[in-house]
């Protein structure tokens, strides 16, 4: 029996892509418009192998929700370096030595993809986030780039709300 293929299926249909440049970022005590790029989640399952006479058979694991990468601009103020530090503090202070509740630290992350109206066509919301890693960057005098600061975090885990 032949494959009967839909009529919209044959022909080009129009579409609106979407583009990496619309989006907004919300994280609470950073300033929305000092974050200049960031990666959307990542997801990984690992596959558990089930032996079964001479054949193996495969079930997803454990879900793990990659890092997400962040690039902020460093303004002289509302200065985002001090933001950083803030919730950084959170998770341990350096001064004291003492480490912070999750409950503190753990924040929220919500990013919204735009239209190209300035619609909101996707949102993620990653939840439980910590900083795993912060970079304040290079100063040098050769160059008169704008400073910049990279952050990592890692979500328990994300939601694809639309």
């Amino acid at each position: 029996m032949a494959n009967i293929v839909a009529e919209n299926e044959m022909f080009f249909t129009r579409f609106e892509p979407k583009t990496k440049n619309r989006f907004i970022m919300y994280i609470d005590g950073i300033p929305s418009y000092t974050i200049r790029r960031i990666t959307r989640p990542s997801f990984t399952a690992e596959a558990k192998e089930i032996p079964h006479i001479n054949t193996m058979h495969y079930v997803a694991g454990r879900p793990r929700w990659g890092t997400i990468q962040c690039t902020l601009y460093d303004p002289i103020a509302p200065s985002a370096a001090q933001s950083v530090m803030e919730w950084v503090r959170m998770h341990h202070e350096s001064v004291t030595g003492r480490s912070g509740y999750a409950d503190f630290y753990k924040k929220d992350i919500t990013f919204n993809m735009l239209g190209p109206v300035g619609d909101k066509v996707e949102e993620w919301i990653c939840k439980g986030c910590i900083i795993t890693e912060a970079n304040f960057g290079e100063l040098d005098w050769g160059v008169d780039d704008l400073a910049e600061i990279q952050l990592t975090f890692q979500p328990d885990y994300c939601i694809l709300n639309y």
